[in-house]
């Protein structure tokens, strides 16, 4: 997880809000807490907040590149599980790399294929791109909006971040709750209307969306919709399709530069999850995984068994674990830990 913020103004020079941006970045420590940076120009500025996963040394951001006269600059929070595929597919049409990172090849994916980038990209993405000349604004989020992405118009700009407090910093935008407001934190909370921010004039771009400001309005365009369709596949061919899909869904997400844990909860999903990982890692010799759980103290001893609950999780836990051979951790809560 990673916290980016961007503020683009057509009037005012940015570079005098210093105060206000570093409120914005230091809002979103807790995303990114290995390393910060900052673009800040004139009339916009890029703020990023990293916790480094894939080339820790080199893959810093905002980042920024040059094409066709043309000077691009990124901030991104998400994963690309596809980045060597789309790698190879640009070094074919002529961009170089300097850095083995994810957002390198995001940054020039866009300035290559423009709009277009997203149909590329499978994974879990916000960003922005800042096109200096022009003075041109991308925004973009995920197919089915697992990173955050907050905006807010104002008549001279638009604010953004990957939370609504970074929004709230800048102080362009005041910290009011209104009938609708309120509507969505007494009615639906803590769910939200997809696309609403709960504050007055704070907008959430939507899953499956992207937008671009010019300087004077900003145009949201709808590049995914999930669609349902009839399902005629033998059972066979189901089995087989969905094991494929999950496999390949998980290995891609094994690719890290960092240590890696999973979390074993004894459901269905974290036991598919540490199974598929084992087996991966088995099969490229790597180190076995390591496994989390949690529990608390006494759980053993006053647990009864109900329809709901036949069994505790610690009887399928253990038995991830030994199926695994996973280097386990539990972590025991007890009423009095903070």
């Amino acid at each position: 997880m990673c916290g980016i913020a961007g503020w683009f103004d057509v009037h005012q020079d940015i570079r005098e809000k210093d105060k206000e941006l570093r409120a914005m970045s230091e809002s979103l420590r807790r995303r990114g807490p290995d390393e910060h940076g900052e673009y800040i120009k004139r009339h916009c500025a890029l703020l990023h907040r990293r916790l480094s996963v894939i080339d820790p040394q080199n893959g810093q951001q905002p980042m920024s590149t040059l094409y066709l006269g043309e000077k691009y600059t990124i901030v991104y929070n998400g994963e690309l599980y596809n980045t060597e595929d789309l790698r190879l597919e640009l070094m074919v049409a002529g961009f170089s790399f300097s850095t083995r990172s994810d957002t390198e090849v995001l940054l020039k994916a866009y300035c290559y294929y423009r709009e277009a980038c997203i149909e590329k990209l499978n994974g879990i993405f916000a960003f922005a791109v800042y096109e200096e000349t022009s003075g041109r604004l991308f925004l973009c989020r995920d197919r089915i909006g697992v990173k955050p992405l907050f905006y807010a118009l104002y008549s001279n700009g638009v604010v953004f971040g990957s939370e609504i407090k970074a929004i709230l910093n800048s102080g362009v935008i005041d910290p009011v709750i209104d009938e609708e407001g309120l509507s969505e934190l007494f009615f639906l909370g803590p769910a939200r209307t997809p696309g609403r921010g709960v504050f007055k004039g704070v907008s959430e771009l939507l899953p499956g969306q992207y937008a671009v400001y010019d300087g004077s309005t900003l145009t949201a365009h709808r590049y995914y919709t999930l669609k349902a369709r009839p399902h005629e596949d033998s059972e066979q061919e189901t089995v087989e399709k969905t094991r494929y899909l999950l496999t390949d869904a998980i290995e891609r997400q094994l690719v890290t530069d960092v240590p890696m844990c999973f979390f074993l909860s004894g459901g269905l999903d974290s036991s598919i999850i540490c199974q598929t990982a084992s087996n991966f890692r088995k099969r490229n010799n790597q180190p076995n995984i390591h496994t989390y759980s949690v529990e608390y103290r006494d759980n053993k001893k006053y647990f009864k068994t109900s329809l709901f609950q036949p069994n505790a999780d610690y009887d399928y836990i253990r038995l991830m674990v030994d199926s695994t051979a996973s280097s386990h951790h539990e972590v025991i809560l007890d009423n009095t830990d903070r």
